[in-house]
């Protein structure tokens, strides 16, 4: 690859580095099918962080692309983009996974006022609301990358017959630990915030936790498996973090006492 090409694709013919300002470059997977891409642009910003490349300050994967943001008094974009194409190239286009994933349980009160957009979207996809349940919890879902604010988990959306469209007016609070849909994905809201995606359920186990460093437990790779709860049972788990969750013991215990 010449380094000095911001729109041609590395030796592997699978990344092309654009810039992006006068402080950005974008990588992004080409010639590859959605989960080879996702796999390859993780891997890559796992690989620039390692390096620790003077200047680069974010780094920011998402499902084909990736963005590094640098300072541009401390590097330049030739730098960058010469690292960036060599990673690329020694990662080749099916890199190895650099941690193993782990799966999170997701005790989640659906309906009322925990999910008040449920009965909605049963009602879009020609489903019950009890059917609209089973999908969502009925199977794992891969954090594909995190989002705002604050890292929230952008999951694959569940296997519903057609994509969920958004609210027509946004809501402009949205409390912690909502559990929501929008087209084929699927996010938990990590602190209050405003959002437009329609609200399926409420986890009481903190999905942050402020004091850590990452102040996620979870990372792009990981899985979550949402678990129904009734609403009394809320404070059971209402001093638990999604950390606290994470084997498949627990789950198979949540199913088992809750399903």
């Amino acid at each position: 690859m010449n380094v000095s090409d911001t729109t041609g694709p590395d030796m592997n013919g699978n990344v092309t580095i654009t810039d992006c300002g006068d402080s950005a470059l974008v990588a992004k997977a080409v010639g590859l099918d959605a989960e080879a891409a996702w796999r390859l642009v993780h891997a890559l910003a796992d690989a620039l962080d390692a390096v620790r490349l003077t200047g680069v300050h974010d780094v920011v994967p998402t499902y084909d692309a990736l963005l590094v943001e640098f300072d541009c008094t401390a590097t330049d974009h030739d730098t960058v983009r010469r690292v960036l194409a060599r990673e690329a190239e020694r990662l080749g286009p099916d890199p190895a996974p650099t941690t193993p994933p782990r799966r999170f349980v997701v005790p989640v009160v659906y309906g009322g006022e925990y999910g008040p957009d449920l009965p909605e979207v049963a009602a879009r996809l020609g489903l019950s609301e009890r059917e609209v349940v089973a999908l969502h919890s009925g199977s794992d879902l891969t954090v594909r990358c995190l989002g705002a604010p604050a890292g929230a988990p952008m999951t694959d959306g569940p296997p519903f017959p057609a994509p969920v469209p958004r609210l027509a007016s946004p809501r402009t609070r949205v409390d912690a630990g909502s559990v929501a849909v929008a087209g084929r994905q699927a996010v938990i809201c990590p602190m209050p915030s405003p959002g437009g995606w329609p609200l399926l359920g409420r986890t009481p186990v903190r999905v942050l936790d402020l004091h850590s460093d990452p102040i996620t437990a979870y990372q792009p790779g990981d899985t979550f498996r949402f678990v129904p709860i009734a609403p009394q049972q809320w404070d059971e788990y209402a001093d638990l973090s999604l950390a606290d969750l994470a084997d498949l013991a627990d789950l198979v215990d949540l199913a088992d006492r809750h399903g």
